[in-house]
């Protein structure tokens, strides 16, 4: 019996695939479970339809995701910090003080999608990557100063 699955199965495929599997194996587990259905003729158009709109609203989050780098990187946050001796810094400075120094400018980002290659312990100019999108990612230039 051919199907076409509805989710991902690690054991067949992804998403829209088309599959030859055992009969009873389809009627019996695929299909109540709501994994995979049937491959008819008009299930087949209605997977090319949702195929396109799903790449329609890929192509508008990609476009929004790109509008947003590229406002993202003209701005520069200024982090203020307890320092010590030799302008070291007490504990680092962490993703949620530089999501906290974005929301202050106007962009509201949150703290997982901002990534820190190396712990930041010293004052400085930093650059620092977000990933906004999974093709789609900006830096910004962070200021670590003395409070």
């Amino acid at each position: 019996m051919k199907v076409i699955l509805r989710k991902k199965f690690d054991q067949l495929g992804k998403v829209g695939d088309v599959l030859t599997v055992k009969d009873g194996y389809a009627r019996n587990y695929l299909i109540p479970r709501q994994i995979a259905y049937q491959a008819t003729k008009g299930n087949i158009l209605a997977l090319e339809e949702e195929k396109k709109q799903i790449l329609k609203k890929e192509a508008k989050e990609l476009e929004a995701a790109q509008k947003f780098a590229s406002n993202l990187e003209k701005v520069s946050i200024t982090i203020p910090v307890k320092v010590g001796e030799e302008d070291k810094i007490f504990g680092t400075v962490t993703n949620q003080m530089i999501s906290d120094s974005l929301k202050e400018k106007g962009f509201d980002i949150e703290k997982r999608k901002i990534e820190i290659t190396e712990p930041i312990k010293s004052l400085g100019i930093y650059t620092v990557s977000i990933k906004l999108h999974p093709s789609v990612s900006a830096t910004v230039k962070t200021w670590v100063v003395r409070e």
